[in-house]
């Protein structure tokens, strides 16, 4: 009987060291996993960030991304070489498409 209760306390200890105090052995996978997913989306919003600088960078300096940007956003033309025609819908139309 005394050996069944030693080999009791021994297996309660290892479970005890294993499973118990603030985190548990499960907590620390959860947490590696939770570490590791942000880990990629802090990668993945970096390249964000870093492909943002590049194309800030080109518009404050690089003439032709002004220009197209000029063109593509604003309409703008180049003085008295270019006409621009914008077509827009008949009158009595609502613009939708999908008819």
């Amino acid at each position: 009987m005394k050996r069944i209760i030693w080999w009791a306390l021994i297996v309660l200890g290892v479970f005890f060291a294993v499973q118990g105090g603030e985190y548990s052995t499960r907590d620390l996978f959860v947490l590696d996993r939770r570490t590791r997913a942000l880990t990629r989306e802090v990668d993945s919003l970096q390249h964000q960030v870093d492909s943002l600088a590049r194309f800030l960078k080109l518009v404050k300096s690089d003439s032709a991304t002004q220009e197209r940007i000029a063109r593509e956003e604003f309409g703008m033309v180049r003085g008295d070489k270019e006409i621009l025609y914008r077509f827009g819908d008949a009158p009595g139309t609502s613009g939708d498409k999908s008819r």
